[in-house]
Order: C-alpha cells, then structure tokens, then sequence
C-alpha cells in the first residue's frame, strides 16, 4: 500500500509536538499547525506535512526563528508593512492578515505587505480568513525562484500563488486559489514520490525544450508560467507571477526574482540580497464597503447557482472555484487523510529525531 490513512486529529497532535520541540511557543505552534494541514485536508497534499521535514531543515540551519517578534513597521489608516522577523510563515502570514481585517474593519479596506518571512502554506487558508466578516480576502506570496519567464532560460519566479475568497449566502464561498505557473513545485515533488513524469508543458530543461522529467529542475530546467509556452498563453502567466512577485516583495522590502531564498536549506542563500526574506501580500475588502452585504450575497449565489448550472460538456459538470477542495475537506475530515509511503517515512523519522510519538 503506498499511502496510510491517518485522522486529522492525530496529524494536529504530532505536527503541534513537533512545532513546540523547535522552541515555537504553544500559541505559535497550534497556528502553524493549523495552517499547515489545512493543505492536508483541503486535498493540497504538496504544501501540508510533506514541508514538515523543510521546515525542520530551515530550522536547523538558522534560517527560520521559531520566536519571532513580528511587527508592524510602516502604517497609514488602511495599509501596513509587516516585518516577519524570519519567523515561520505559517505564523507571520495569519497575523498580518488579522491586520489587514482589522484596518479594513475601521477603513472598508486593508492592506499589508510582509517582508522577513518564509513560505506560509496554502495562499487560500490566509484569504479565507476574511469570509467570517463577510469580507473579501486577497492572499499571494513570493517564492524560490524556479520559474522561467517566457523565452528565458533563467530560473526569476516563483511558482508565486493568487487566492482570492468571496462570501456568499446560502452557496459555499468563491475560492479561487492557484499558482501562476502551469504546475506548482510541490505537484513536481509528488511525481518524484510516486515515480511517475509530468505532462508536458509543466517543465523546461536547461536548454528551453519540452521535458517530462519530473527531476528536471535538479539539472538546470525551469517551470513554466501557467500557460506553458507563447502559443498558450505563458506571457499572461509570466505577467500574473510577476505581479506576486511585485507586490509581495517590491512593495514590502522583501527579495524579489532570483534573490528570494530557497525552500530547501542545502541550497546556499543568493548573494548580495535586495531585501529581507520572503513576502507576502494581503488584502481584505468588507463588502459593505461597495453595497449592502446580504445584497452583495445574494448576488453571489445568484452568479454561483447561475455558473454552476451551466450546460455542460458531457460527463462532465461545472464546477465553482472551491468546490474541489471543499469536497475533499469533507471526505478527508470524516474518512482521514492519506500520507504517500515517502511522506510517512519523513514523519517517522522526524519524531524519531525529536523524541516524539509518530501517527502511524
């Protein structure tokens, strides 16, 4: 069998454990722990506890602060920089959207950018924590720089992901959340764990030709930008990672293109950095704002009833932005979530390493 099926409240207790043995603080570590498999049950398998042992080597080599003090270094009524202070992003990020929510309560809108911080999980997980105030939530990062812009051989961008959250009434709410590349890294990774290749379109080699060798980064290849080549549209994918790129990075003080730091802790920090760590950027919108709320979401069950009951290609069916992961949520929550045979071996040996008792 190539996976084990575990309980989320197991994988929260061993992922909690494991937070707290790097010196997080218990508030910290259950925010983390919340954020992280939140992927996990979403069905986002690439950016859940298969980053655990990443996070741990980041650690390890002094490039996260399992205690950060994170603060608020530039503000106007609706707008802030957040320094992360290298904590974990799974930390800083849900912090400094509270303070976008915040000013967007006072202000009708709010907006932050982070900068010294490191990857921060799901983009949705951050944007979705505006629908409880019947806000509109707007979530995007910058990442390690593997992806070519088109007709470059350089690796400039990150897979640089996009989330955007929009209440509704009585339908679930629009969540759109997406890398700008054809395929995030993390989808490359699972292709690795199962020892499959990858469509075409997803990766480049080192000479700009078509691969499917899901390693292909590990010998000078790229990602692509969503759209994969010119005739598809890569130009726009390039134009939607650069934007991330911008706002999260730019506007922050963080490192942008190739000078933001690598996931992975082996790889040596670029040289002469234009800023600290990585950014992000957020948005939260309260729809009264615009017009009166229960109106707004009315509407938007209208558009969602209105798209979902389309006509349809045969076999198949419309679907909204957050129906498949809302869907896995429910599965996963009642039956468990699955962890690849490569995953569960990295979490035995993680409690191992920290003197824990493993799920499995």
């Amino acid at each position: 069998m190539n996976e084990s099926l575990i309980a989320y409240s197991s994988l929260n207790d061993f992922c909690k454990e494991l937070f707290l043995k790097i010196g997080c603080s218990e508030k910290d570590a259950q925010l983390a722990t919340k954020v992280l498999i939140s992927a996990d049950a979403r069905g986002v398998d690439s950016h859940g506890v298969a980053r655990l042992s990443g996070y741990v080597r980041l650690w390890e080599s002094k490039r996260i602060n399992a205690t950060p003090n994170i603060q608020v270094v530039h503000e106007t009524p609706s707008t802030a920089v957040v320094d992360g202070d290298g904590g974990l992003g799974l930390v800083v990020a849900p912090q400094a959207m509270e303070i976008a929510i915040r000013k967007a309560e006072v202000a009708g809108t709010g907006w932050v950018a982070v900068r010294n911080s490191n990857h921060y999980g799901i983009a949705g997980y951050h944007a979705m924590m505006a629908l409880e105030k019947d806000m509109i939530g707007i979530s995007m990062t910058n990442a390690s720089p593997l992806v070519s812009p088109t007709f470059s051989l350089d690796r400039l961008l990150g897979t640089n992901p996009i989330a955007v959250a929009v209440p509704a009434d009585k339908q679930p709410p629009f969540v759109a959340d997406f890398a700008t590349t054809t395929a995030a890294n993390g989808k490359l990774e699972i292709l690795q764990r199962v020892g499959k290749e990858a469509p075409e379109g997803w990766i480049q080699d080192a000479k700009g030709g078509v691969s499917t060798n899901p390693h292909e980064l590990k010998d000078g290849g790229a990602l692509l930008p969503l759209g994969s080549d010119r005739e598809h549209g890569s130009h726009k994918g390039y134009c939607l990672g650069s934007v991330v790129d911008i706002f999260s990075a730019v506007l922050s003080g963080a490192n942008y293109g190739p000078w933001v730091p690598p996931f992975v802790a082996f790889l040596p920090l670029p040289e002469n950095p234009v800023g600290q760590g990585i950014g992000h950027f957020f948005g939260a919108m309260r729809v009264d704002a615009f017009r009166p709320a229960d109106e707004f979401k009315a509407h938007m069950d209208n558009w969602i009833t209105t798209f979902r009951n389309s006509r349809s290609i045969e076999g198949e069916k419309v679907l909204i932005p957050g129906d498949p992961e809302r869907w896995m949520e429910e599965e996963r929550m009642t039956n468990g979530i699955p962890i690849q045979i490569k995953v569960k071996e990295d979490l035995i040996q993680l409690a191992a390493k920290f003197g824990l008792q493993h799920p499995f």
